[in-house]
């Protein structure tokens, strides 16, 4: 299943694509894509629903129908660091031994089309593509062999990245990496069985029509299972929470000499089978 939620910013509702990717209303069925609705029994109540008998919801997604986030009132935005060895190259950071786990604050969280804002004063914006995991089952603990019963799905995210607040400071990474708008998330939450093949997705993205980025999740060093494994290590797990998993190589940073966002710039990114986003950046 494609799962999403659409409709204006703050009052958006749960819907499902239809074979013909027209967004069905979920709204009589659960409050949101969020929460009970993503665990193994929410979601296998979602598959057994037959898409053409809930309401057909006018306009086409991405187009006259705006999409907001794809998971609802998310409790952690988890995110992880230096997981391709090429992205740690470009960076100049060595391959971490173990994950590097950050945060983005919740309040970054947006939709997948919705503008990003460059922050006041920041000269050092940066994009990064990545696959994100959204936690269904909640546990801590939990063994890697067990992982994937504990994901709803996979989505896309854009950690969009303020690397003077990042790397320049005091501090931890976690201030250049939750301003508003810097979190993009979605199109659509693609349940396991539709997915396929995670390990192997291809992940781009242009800005303003130049690529990028250009990789595949078969290069991660640290994989889905061992990432929710780790994580649920120092944390409990939760129904909604949502682990991104890291960039390929060709953010901004990396660049000779280093290129970064400007106010009017298009960015469009996306994974195989997750859709694509596209964000126009501003000035805040």
């Amino acid at each position: 299943m494609k799962l999403v939620r659409y409709g204006a910013a703050g009052l958006e509702k749960p819907g499902m694509l239809d074979a013909d990717g027209r967004v069905r209303d979920l709204s009589g069925v659960i409050d949101d894509l969020s929460g009970e609705a993503l665990t193994a029994a929410g979601i296998a109540r979602l598959a057994a629903l037959d898409p053409a008998a809930l309401p057909l919801v006018p306009g086409t997604p991405q187009q006259d129908l705006r999409l907001g986030p794809c998971v609802g009132h998310i409790g952690k935005f988890i995110c992880i660091g230096l997981n391709y060895a090429d992205h740690a190259a470009e960076s100049g950071m060595a391959v971490p031994p173990e994950p590097v786990i950050f945060a983005k604050w919740t309040s970054a969280v947006v939709g997948p089309d919705d503008d990003v804002l460059i922050p006041p004063g920041s000269v050092k914006t940066d994009w990064e593509a990545e696959l994100a995991v959204v936690i269904g089952t909640g546990g801590s603990h939990i063994d890697e062999a067990d992982a994937l019963a504990h994901v709803a799905g996979f989505c896309i995210v854009n950690d969009v990245s303020e690397r003077a607040y990042q790397i320049e400071g005091s501090g931890t990474w976690d201030k250049g990496k939750g301003c508003d708008t810097f979190g993009p998330t979605g199109p659509w939450l693609v349940t396991p069985d539709e997915i396929g093949d995670y390990d192997n997705l291809g992940i781009w993205l242009d800005v303003d029509g130049q690529r990028m980025q250009e990789g595949s999740t078969a290069t991660m060093v640290f994989r889905v299972p061992h990432l929710v494994s780790y994580c649920s290590r120092f944390m409990s797990l939760q129904p909604g929470d949502v682990i991104s998993t890291g960039t390929p190589p060709g953010v901004g940073m990396g660049k000779k000499p280093p290129r970064y966002l400007k106010p009017g710039e298009v960015m469009r990114l996306g994974i195989d089978g997750l859709g694509v986003q596209t964000q126009k950046v501003r000035s805040a």
